[in-house]
């Protein structure tokens, strides 16, 4: 026993110490460095700094960030999560040009940036961002008009700025395809998720100038009121006389609509109507699954749909369903099924038909019929099942949260 009372934290190994501080928050971590040099040296270890998360750290200031940037941010930074000040009563300015290129230039690997009710009206465009980016996350955030245009502003050239643009155009030319199509430059977006989450300020304008990011592969829309059907109608990817236009690149689109009752609803899925070439996934939720349903029919490169957070019944899903003879997965999460409603039976005609029926149940023989009842008591969805089924043979279904509206009648 003596000797385990002497024994302290000095006695461990580093790659142990490592794991136990893995658990500490960055403002815990930002204490533990205090408390001696080895500590100091051991906090600073980039293996915990790969993700970072100050959305739970109140009161980060511009003055913060840039003393975790200098001090402890660095190459083995893979993803960040900020909140900005549109919510605090304090406001100012929180991200600035001078330390998103700082952060670029320290964390080559960042991949993954998540901003969360920031106000990003001061910053010129997205390229100001990290180029290294692949998912680009905005919550609650506020942006300016052209926040996602390439072009940067452009200020009158000097004499021998003109003559080193003119000298090179021929490497521009040889940066060209044999079909006329350009090649990313490396000052390109790269980024290949974008998701938007309750981001009033993201209108159609916006969304046309995300045709320009030849990497986006993924958008996710989530109470984007100010989206109009207009509007994705025109950034679908669409046969052009220039070959391919709008959203060409894109493979998974999730748009959805839960929250403010009583807004006026744009309908933005109804811009599915007009089809989209090479857009492999679709996911629908809340208010916008109805008005997407009608449209998915037009989808013909359609392998995967989504269904969350709405009410639907049989015979809507039915219906919708017969034209996406493609579909290979159908998920339905969060979803409430409304019960299927059977005709009335008259008199007489109900109990002829019962008695036919357990004659025919008595024929065929009884293991089936006791399968196909074990079946429905355990699956709340038999019939929708066994409909779905017919329609779309090799497609698999997912139920994950659902469950079927009882009627009180």
């Amino acid at each position: 026993m003596d000797e385990f009372k002497g024994c302290n934290l000095d006695y461990f190994p580093e790659n142990i110490l490592i794991d136990v501080l893995s658990y500490l928050s960055v403002r815990e971590l930002v204490r533990a460095g205090r408390v001696c040099k080895r500590w100091k040296r051991l906090v600073k270890d980039q293996r915990l700094w790969r993700t970072v998360d100050l959305t739970a750290w109140k009161g980060v200031t511009s003055r913060i960030l840039w003393v975790l940037l200098r001090q402890y941010l660095g190459c083995g930074l893979r993803c960040l999560r900020l909140r900005g000040l549109l919510l605090s009563a304090r406001g100012g300015t929180f991200l600035s040009e001078s330390w998103l290129k700082a952060l670029s230039t320290k964390c080559p690997r960042l991949s993954k940036l998540c901003l969360l009710h920031a106000d990003l009206r001061s910053l010129p465009n997205c390229q100001i961002l990290p180029q290294s980016l692949r998912v680009l996350e905005l919550r609650g955030c506020e942006l300016p008009r052209s926040f996602f245009s390439q072009s940067l502003p452009t200020s009158p050239a000097l004499p021998h700025e003109q003559a080193k643009a003119t000298s090179s155009v021929g490497a521009q030319q040889q940066g060209c395809s044999q079909k006329g199509k350009w090649i990313a430059s490396p000052s390109g977006i790269g980024v290949e998720r974008l998701v938007l989450n309750n981001v009033p300020s993201f209108t159609d304008q916006h969304l046309q100038n995300l045709a320009s990011w030849e990497r986006l592969s993924r958008l996710e829309l989530r109470d984007t009121f100010r989206v109009t059907a207009n509007g994705l109608r025109s950034c679908a990817a669409k046969e052009g006389l220039s070959g391919l236009e709008g959203l060409s690149r894109l493979k998974y689109l999730e748009i959805g609509i839960t929250g403010r009752q009583g807004y006026q609803l744009q309908m933005a899925s109804l811009g599915l109507g007009a089809g989209w070439l090479g857009l492999e996934e679709l996911s629908l939720g809340g208010k916008e699954v109805g008005p997407g349903l009608l449209c998915a029919s037009r989808l013909k490169d359609l392998k995967c749909l989504h269904l969350w957070a709405c009410t639907l019944s049989e015979l809507q899903i039915v219906r919708s369903c017969r034209m996406l003879r493609g579909l290979r997965q159908l998920e339905f999460l969060d979803v409430i099924f409304q019960p299927r409603q059977s005709p009335p039976a008259e008199e007489g005609q109900g109990q002829e038909g019962d008695e036919e029926q357990q004659n025919e149940e008595e024929g065929t023989g009884g293991e089936s019929n006791d399968e196909n009842r074990t079946l429905d008591e355990t699956d709340p969805f038999p019939s929708l099942r066994r409909s779905l089924a017919g329609l779309l043979p090799s497609c698999s279904l997912v139920f994950t949260n659902c469950s079927v509206q009882i009627n009180v009648d």
